[in-house]
């Protein structure tokens, strides 16, 4: 809004020349965020508090964790308010890779809000219906592969996407590039839900992944910068960066309230819809099988979760008792049943975060 306003202005007022700069921006977006989460958390916290909108702590899990119930929940709103209003002011709305994300984060914002208002309004325990959650998730991964088709960044390699450490080479998905885009944003939507049981750990690792994808879509922007680099050239998909820099300031801001001792937690409405956007981003540059590396502690929280339910699946077909892999899924209660205290789990995680974000750098400039 602010760009399409103030940017032809230039002509008679230079220093507007600014907003024609995708870093400029993309600064004032993230520190917008900030000041939003800053200003309005503690007014949304209160206002959770207030309509005894808490969290129930499941009775399987960790016995440590009794004490969070009642934590307000739904703090996913605070995220949304610092991403949504600092795109609509600094970013390029009419660019179709902006509007495509919002529109994802959008929807997967509505999933998640019913499934925790049926939770903690309604005491439904188990929410929104695995199957409509699941139906909700394939129909946004349907959107964005329509979308991919229709508005192809290279029409060459509308199915293609590229391979880390080679440059100039890429994987045809061919007709099966629609089944994977919904396996991939609805496992990445999936996996940093349930990441999310800790005070910290997804928020800070989402902002560890926002902020990589930050800088791989801004020099996928640039012409020059991605050839020097050895990766593809996407043109428009330097805007993106104004959306992630939004996310990355409305995730540390909201870092300020959900770190240990949490004053609120992030809840569907957040975890499933940055999730989803997070791995459309991936999408719409090509990069995901490099996001696969990046957000590689999403990845081991899902994959411990499916190997917990099918090796208990599994032995109790076979011996008659189900046996457990993990002490307890996700991988982050394991470590807690070993006797991790939290903070350490958390701290621990996001350094393996930060490894795997750095080794993605190891990506860039290879023949």
């Amino acid at each position: 809004m602010l760009y399409k306003i103030l940017y032809p202005l230039k002509e008679y007022v230079s220093w507007l020349n600014l907003m024609g700069y995708i870093s400029f921006r993309s600064a004032g977006a993230a520190i917008t965020a900030l000041l939003i989460t800053f200003f309005l958390g503690p007014v949304i916290i209160r206002a959770l508090r207030r309509h005894h909108i808490g969290e129930t702590i499941r009775s399987d899990g960790p016995e440590s964790h009794k004490i969070k119930a009642g934590t307000p929940t739904m703090g996913g709103l605070i995220i949304h308010l610092a991403v949504v209003v600092p795109v609509l002011l600094w970013a390029d709305i009419s660019n179709r890779y902006v509007l495509m994300t919002l529109f994802v984060t959008v929807w997967m914002a509505i999933i998640g809000y019913i499934d925790d208002y049926l939770k903690v309004v309604k005491k439904m325990k188990r929410g929104l219906v695995a199957r409509y959650k699941l139906l909700g998730q394939i129909i946004i991964g349907l959107i964005v592969a329509l979308f991919m088709y229709l508005y192809p960044s290279d029409p060459a390699l509308i199915t293609a996407t590229s391979v880390p450490f080679f440059k100039n080479v890429f994987l045809n998905f061919g007709i099966f590039y629609t089944p994977f885009v919904i396996l991939y944003i609805t496992g990445f939507s999936n996996a940093v839900n349930l990441t999310d049981g800790l005070d910290g750990l997804a928020s800070g690792l989402m902002a560890l992944a926002a902020f990589s994808l930050l800088g791989i879509s801004y020099i996928s922007g640039r012409v020059d910068f991605s050839q020097y680099l050895g990766i593809m050239y996407l043109p428009t998909t330097g805007e993106l960066t104004v959306f992630l820099s939004a996310m990355l300031g409305g995730l540390v801001g909201f870092l300020w309230f959900n770190s240990r001792p949490a004053e609120v937690f992030m809840g569907d409405t957040g975890s499933l819809a940055y999730g989803a956007a997070l791995g459309t981003v991936a999408i719409l540059l090509k990069k995901e099988i490099v996001f696969l590396m990046i957000g590689f502690v999403f990845v081991l929280e899902a994959l411990s979760v499916v190997l917990q339910v099918g090796w208990f699946r599994h032995t109790k077909r076979r011996f008659g008792e189900g046996r457990r892999l993990f002490r307890m899924a996700p991988l982050h209660h394991h470590f807690e049943e070993l006797g991790w205290p939290e903070s350490k789990v958390v701290i621990r995680f996001w350094i393996l975060g930060i490894f795997c974000a750095l080794m993605s750098l190891a990506t860039f400039k290879i023949l």
